[in-house]
């Protein structure tokens, strides 16, 4: 049975808390397992929440800032130590390829694994698999940063009725999935298009083009909210949203579910967060993301 869900690893930002680890987001993908922004303690958040090594296959990176990359030097040696025998690939700005040989060549280790190097200096498609298309788009902070997107191919969901009405059952309808007629009847006659998953994921940054196109009509978004609105001079400053910006990007994007994470540590209320993207018009499903959450993608409409 395949599963589609996140799984929170951390939500603070730059300083942790009590609370909160630094960032991590294993996103379960059918039979893959991408992991988003390996802060500080990953290795021990995926431990608490039942992930492995074995679990992962890609490894995104938005940016180098520590509290999104600190991770990798555990993540990465724990790939090699447990011996994962299936390609790793890495995506991350080109332009911080230093931070990322440090990082993987942190401190001694043996190589058992293969972690393939695949940075993105461009917008546009990353990987092309028959579950996804993983994708990229620039975003506005001090450093580079990039945020991903994943889009599943459309499929087709066939209409019994319509089936009915032709007489097609049993094997037939397996026929004219496959080869797209059955003597006189089309596809198209008796299915609809199914239209593929969306997930997003939308790490430091401020408002700009590059966050309204990988949010666009997604099924999921993940994304920052670092401060309350009322700090709004703060955010613009440091290359951030606030929860009120983040919520107008998944409304007037068309998201159906949206994550809220990456939380400042000067706030003491995380429901606030929920309270003030509500007050910027976003209706959709709204998750207000904690340590350890998971977050089942939505089912198809």
């Amino acid at each position: 049975m395949s599963v589609r869900e996140l799984v929170v690893l951390g939500t603070a930002s730059q300083v942790p808390t009590r609370h909160r680890n630094h960032n991590g987001y294993l996103l379960r993908w059918d039979g893959e397992g991408i992991l988003f922004d390996p802060g500080e303690g990953t290795q021990r958040q995926m431990l608490r929440a039942g992930a492995a090594a074995h679990d992962l296959n890609r490894i995104c990176v938005t940016h180098f800032h520590g509290d999104h990359a600190l991770g990798l030097p555990g993540v990465v040696q724990r790939i090699n130590l447990d011996k994962v025998p299936h390609e790793v690939t890495a995506h991350y700005p080109r332009s911080g390829q230093r931070f990322f040989d440090r990082l993987r060549y942190a401190t001694a280790y043996r190589e058992t694994a293969r972690i393939t190097e695949a940075p993105v200096d461009a917008d546009g498609d990353l990987a092309v698999t028959a579950s996804y298309t993983l994708q990229a788009r620039r975003l506005s902070h001090p450093v580079d940063s990039y945020g991903y997107r994943l889009v599943e191919p459309d499929g087709r969901r066939m209409l019994p009725e319509r089936l009915a009405a032709h007489g097609i059952k049993d094997p037939d309808v397996g026929r004219i999935q496959r080869e797209g007629r059955l003597g006189d009847v089309t596809l198209d006659e008796v299915s609809e298009v199914r239209r593929g998953q969306r997930f997003a994921f939308v790490m430091d940054t401020r408002l700009c083009e590059g966050a309204y196109a990988l949010a666009e009509g997604c099924d999921m978004l993940v994304i920052e909210s670092t401060f309350l609105d009322e700090d709004i001079d703060l955010a613009v400053e440091h290359g951030h949203l606030t929860a009120g910006q983040a919520a107008s990007v998944a409304r007037d994007a068309g998201v159906r579910h949206l994550v809220l994470t990456h939380f400042s540590q000067r706030y003491s209320d995380p429901e606030e967060f929920g309270r003030q993207a509500r007050a910027a018009g976003f209706e959709g499903e709204l998750t207000v993301a904690h340590d350890l959450l998971r977050v089942p993608v939505p089912k198809r409409a």
